[in-house]
């Protein structure tokens, strides 16, 4: 664990990187090339200054949430290189390498790095520096791809996730159950992680729990159900009342006379005819490991003419000893059709039987969903409470990478630009200052990038606010408030503030306040709006005053 002092001289701790394989050796090969080459050539203490930012928001969206910064702070707290890890790259290395290089590699760590940077949850946008990376330029280089590889995932999950949230509405339970489909163990812990920031409430997986805090949610599967054959497998029928003053000796029996009450009645019986026996029986033993906890999987063989049956009359041998089931979980069929059905089926029972919010009883739904899934069920009506979501969230089944970059934009006070045919990849040139303009109702307006050397936007002053490469684009916006967004988050100076890495519930709510204050045309699914980035008036002509410099001219013949 690394520990630093930040401006008020106390001692921040800072522990190792989650995943121990985070280490200075994961990176691309070309990042130890260039460090030598830049040491051969007396270039790794100049100073740079390298952006990290992306170019376009993923799943046809209008933004994105940054996430990833936490690790990132972590890896170059803890950065450097042990000897067994430099004997690997002089190995991957050519020998014509000199040996004190690898002494200069020894020595190094990043207590000469500062990082800037959006705080972590933040809505994000295309060409805004997430990450603003200063130090000796061989060192910001063997940052990048591990920077690149923290944070591109984690920023495209967390964005998936809050997607996701958007849609499914404010007030139902999302699960994360992706973690026999996620990609690989690292791709697991990962996506329980970020898809809790991104606003999902729960996780099946155990490890992130346990990493994380991350509440956990559960119950069983199919196999589970279909493992029992009859009521003969179940020894011990006995079950201690909730309050433990009683114990009910035959809770089989009960369940079985419940199940009976629920035939006989003139308005429920004619709904079903004889339910599954063994699958009432796998109900009956798992409300006797988990009477508190007892949710039902109940599509195994039919749902509404046995699985529900089922559940209720367990339900509701279990509210004779004061439990309270927790609710149902449809994993097949049409998840719309069926919980409006099961749900009528639970108020039925309500009124029949006078058993207090007994129609209110949870509906989970999983099979499979993603975002346009749950857009249908929205649109079609349904009775679910609660999504679990695995396979298209954890995998980022509609979009397979974020495209995060990381570009030299100034060393030695010196600004530097990456010119393109194609505009989207021309880099902004030299050190920024970053700023939110809100407007009158609460809403960010734009985003707009200044030089370092400038002053900021003051609230109630106009301010031309431009496009980087359309000369055409620009209007002027006269904030009603000014939200800096690059703090800093690393720095091996004592006189520098250095802001604290928050935990991860105030990360999340951070995530959900921020998307909350976007415009709503921002946020819609369908072809939202596009939200605004710019440049300063001095920023705009120094880029294309820098453009024109660098640019080759070309000589007709």
């Amino acid at each position: 664990m690394a520990s630093i002092q930040n401006g008020e001289n106390r001692s921040v701790a800072i522990g190792r990187p989650t995943n121990p394989m985070v280490t200075p050796l994961l990176s691309d090969l070309y990042q130890f090339t260039m460090a030598y080459a830049y040491w051969k050539a007396g270039k790794h203490s100049e100073r740079s200054v390298f952006d990290l930012y992306f170019r376009k928001n993923p799943f046809g969206g209008e933004y994105t949430v940054f996430a990833g910064l936490e690790e990132c702070i972590r890896f170059i707290a803890n950065f450097r290189f042990t000897e067994e890890e430099i004997a690997f790259v002089r190995a991957s290395l050519p020998n014509t390498c000199e040996d004190a290089f690898y002494d200069y590699l020894r020595g190094i760590d990043c207590s000469d790095v500062e990082v800037y940077a959006v705080p972590e949850g933040s809505a994000v946008f295309p060409k805004v520096p997430l990450m603003r990376v200063t130090g000796p330029i061989a060192v910001v280089q063997l940052l990048e791809t591990p920077f690149l590889n923290l944070i591109n995932y984690a920023s495209l999950i967390t964005t998936n996730a809050a997607r996701h949230r958007f849609v499914a509405g404010k007030h139902k339970l999302l699960l994360e159950f992706g973690l026999r489909r996620a990609q690989g163990p690292d791709g697991a812990i990962s996506a329980s992680k970020y898809s809790y920031i991104g606003g999902f409430d729960a996780t099946s997986n155990v490890q992130a729990a346990r990493l994380f805090g991350i509440p956990t949610r559960g119950t069983n599967s199919h196999a589970f159900i279909s493992s029992f054959m009859s009521f003969d497998e179940i020894t011990d029928r006995s079950l201690q009342d909730s309050d433990g003053s009683s114990v009910c000796k035959d809770f089989v029996a009960l369940v079985q006379t419940w199940l009976n009450k629920i035939k006989c009645s003139q308005s429920l019986g004619g709904l079903f005819g004889d339910t599954n026996q063994s699958e009432l029986a796998a109900f009956t033993s798992y409300a006797l490991a988990f009477p508190n906890n007892f949710m039902a999987l109940v599509d195994t063989y039919d749902v509404m003419r046995s699985g529900i049956p089922n559940f209720c009359a367990v339900a509701l041998a279990l509210g004779d000893l004061r439990y309270k089931a927790t609710g149902i979980r449809l994993d097949s069929g049409d998840l719309a059709y069926l919980s409006l059905e099961s749900r009528k089926f639970f108020q039925a029972i309500e009124k029949e039987f006078k058993v207090e919010d007994f129609g209110k009883t949870s509906i989970t739904a999983s099979n499979d969903l993603n975002e346009e899934t749950l857009d249908a069920l929205n649109k079609q009506g349904h009775e679910v409470d609660a999504f679990g979501i695995g396979t298209y969230l954890v995998t980022c089944y509609a979009q397979a990478a974020l495209g995060c970059v990381f570009k030299l934009v100034e060393i030695n006070n010196q600004p530097r630009i990456k010119l393109s045919e194609d505009v989207t990849k021309v880099s902004i040139p030299c050190k920024k200052r970053c700023y939110r303009l809100y407007g009158k109702e609460g809403y960010p307006l734009v985003d707009i990038m200044t030089r370092d050397s400038e002053p900021p936007p003051k609230v109630g002053q106009r301010i031309l606010c431009r496009h980087p490469f359309i000369e055409s684009k620009r209007a002027y916006v006269v904030p009603q408030q000014v939200e800096e967004l690059l703090k800093c988050y690393w720095t091996g100076s004592p006189d520098k503030q250095m802001e604290e890495l928050p935990l991860l519930k105030e990360i999340r709510s951070r995530c959900i306040k921020q998307l909350e204050q976007m415009r709503p045309d921002h946020m819609r699914r369908l072809n939202p709006t596009p939200y605004k980035v710019s440049v300063s008036a001095k920023l705009y002509d120094f880029i294309h005053f820098l453009w024109l410099n660098e640019a080759p001219v070309g000589e007709l013949q």
